[in-house]
C-alpha cells in the first residue's frame, strides 16, 4: 500500500521545484488510494503548501547541511512531517513514524535516523522556532513578499484580513439550478436530507453548506438541480442578465460553470469558447448533466479572425485568464507558480483579448469583463484604461462607488472567493 507521506512529498516536490499544477498532480497520485487516504493527502499537500515559508525557515534551522540535488525530495519530505506535528491532530509519534516510513517508499532507508532527529528537534525547539518565524513577514504571512507588497499598497485596510483569508479552507457553494427550483425551494430539499446550510442574499442563486459533502450526496445532483459553484462566480451570469434567444458569447469559458448558469437563467444561444480542448471537454460534461445545450468550440479569445463567423453577440462574458490570486485558498499552489513578472504578461494578455472581443459585441450589447485576481493591474487599472481609450463604450455602475475612475466591483477573499467584475455597454457601431 501507498505511504500517504511518500506521496505528499513527491507531488509538492513537483509542483515546487518542477511547477506542475496541483490540480493535475493531486488526482494522479491519488488513484486507487481508499477515501480517508485521498483526504490525508489532500489534507497535508494543502497545508504544506499554505505554510511553505514556515516549514522552510524551520528546516534552516534544524538541517545542518541542505538537502539538494536528488536529495531534495526529503526536503518536502520534513515539511510534510513537521506540518503535521505542527497543525494537524495526527498524534507525534504517528506523524513521526508514518514521515519516517514513507523512506521505504522513496528508497532512502539509510535516511531514517537523520529525518527521525530533525523531526525529534522540531518537536523540542518548536514554540523557540515559531517565535522566531514570526519577526519575517514572508513567514508570518506565509505569501510571497512581492505579493504582500502588492495588496499592502491596493489595500491599506484589508490585506492582513485578505492574507488571512487565503490561509483558511474555503467553503463550499451550491449554485441552484433556477429553472429546476428556487432557491428557498432547494433549501428545503437540504434540510428534509439534514444537510446544514446557510443562505446569503447578496447571492441570489447560492447556498453555502456548514461543512463541504461528497456532491453524489446531494438531492437530485446528478439530475442538474445544483453545481459546485463559488458565490462570486455565480454573479458573472446575474450581472451579464441573459435573455431568452441571444445570441451569447462565453469567451475563456472552461471548466463551464459561468455557461450552465446562462443557459439556467435564460433559453439562449450560447457559444462557449476556449483554448484548451481538455478543459472544454469540461464544459461539455456540465452541460450533459444538466441537461443543457451550448456551441462548444476550441479557439483563441483573443485571435476571433480565426474562428469568428461575423455574427454579432448580444451579450458577451469575457473571464479573462488571470493571476487567480482571488482564489487562493482553493489553489494554494498559486502563491508559488506565480511570480511578479506574470502580472505584467497576463494584464498585456488581458488587454489584447478585450480589446479584440470588443468590436464582436452588438451596439446596445452588454460585456462583462470578469477575472478572479485581487491584483489592480488586472481589474481596475484594465477597465478604466479601456475606457478612457475607446468613444462607443458606457460603463454600467455596480455599486455606488463604481465610477470610471475607478470601475468595476472587487470581492475579496472571505464569504465568497475574490472575483472583480465590470459591466460595460457598446453605444454605437
Amino acid at each position: 500500500m501507498s505511504n500517504v507521506r511518500a506521496l505528499a512529498a513527491e507531488i509538492l516536490y513537483n509542483v515546487v521545484d518542477k511547477g506542475a499544477s496541483l490540480n493535475q498532480e493531486l488526482p494522479f497520485a491519488s488513484q486507487g488510494l481508499p477515501p480517508k487516504d485521498k483526504a490525508l493527502l489532500q489534507q497535508i499537500c494543502y497545508g504544506v503548501l499554505r505554510y511553505l515559508p514556515s516549514l522552510d525557515n524551520y528546516c534552516q534551522h534544524l538541517v545542518e547541511q541542505p538537502l539538494k540535488g536528488k536529495r531534495r525530495i526529503f526536503q518536502f519530505l520534513l515539511y510534510v512531517g513537521i506540518y503535521q506535528l505542527q497543525h494537524m491532530r495526527v498524534p507525534p509519534h504517528a506523524a513521526i513514524s508514518e514521515t519516517v516510513n514513507a523512506l521505504a517508499q522513496l528508497r532512502a532507508l539509510g535516511l531514517k535516523g537523520l529525518i527521525n532527529a530533525i523531526l525529534r528537534s522540531f518537536q523540542r525547539q518548536q514554540a523557540e522556532l515559531e517565535e522566531q518565524a514570526k519577526q519575517i513577514p514572508v513567514c508570518l504571512y506565509n505569501h510571497p513578499n512581492w505579493f504582500i507588497k502588492q495588496v499592502t499598497e491596493a489595500y491599506p485596510d484589508d490585506w492582513q484580513a485578505l492574507l488571512e483569508a487565503n490561509q483558511q479552507q474555503a467553503p463550499m457553494w451550491l449554485r441552484v439550478n433556477q429553472a429546476q427550483y428556487s432557491t428557498a425551494e432547494y433549501s428545503e430539499m437540504l434540510t428534509a436530507n439534514d444537510i446544514a446550510h446557510m443562505l446569503n442574499p447578496d447571492f441570489p442563486d447560492g447556498i453555502k453548506l456548514d461543512k463541504p459533502r461528497d456532491v453524489f450526496s446531494l438531492p437530485e445532483f446528478d439530475t442538474g438541480a445544483c453545481s459546485v459553484q463559488d458565490a462570486a462566480a455565480q454573479l458573472a451570469a446575474r450581472f451579464l442578465d441573459p435573455k431568452a434567444d441571444e445570441h451569447i458569447l462565453d469567451a475563456c469559458a472552461a471548466p463551464g460553470g459561468k455557461t450552465c448558469h446562462i443557459l439556467e437563467l435564460a433559453d439562449a444561444d450560447v457559444l462557449a469558447l476556449d483554448s484548451d480542448a481538455t478543459r472544454l471537454e469540461r464544459v461539455k460534461q456540465n452541460l450533459v448533466r444538466i441537461g443543457l445545450g451550448a456551441d462548444l468550440q476550441c479557439a483563441d479569445a483573443s485571435q476571433p479572425h480565426k474562428w469568428w463567423d461575423e455574427r454579432h453577440f448580444d451579450r458577451i462574458l469575457l473571464d479573462v485568464p488571470c493571476s487567480a490570486t482571488g482564489v487562493i485558498r482553493r489553489h494554494p499552489d498559486i502563491k508559488w507558480l506565480r511570480r511578479a513578472s506574470d502580472i505584467n504578461d497576463l494584464a498585456t494578455l488581458q488587454g489584447d483579448i478585450l480589446n479584440s472581443i470588443w468590436p464582436l459585441l452588438k451596439p446596445g450589447g452588454t460585456l462583462v469583463y470578469a477575472t478572479c485576481s485581487v491584483l489592480p493591474q488586472e481589474n481596475q487599472q484594465q477597465v478604466a484604461k479601456f475606457l478612457a481609450n475607446n468613444s462607443d463604450v458606457e460603463h454600467i455602475p455596480l455599486h455606488d462607488n463604481d465610477t470610471p475612475n475607478n470601475p468595476g466591483l472587487q470581492l475579496l477573499p472571505g464569504e465568497s472567493d475574490g472575483f472583480y467584475y465590470a459591466k460595460l455597454v457598446k453605444t454605437h457601431s
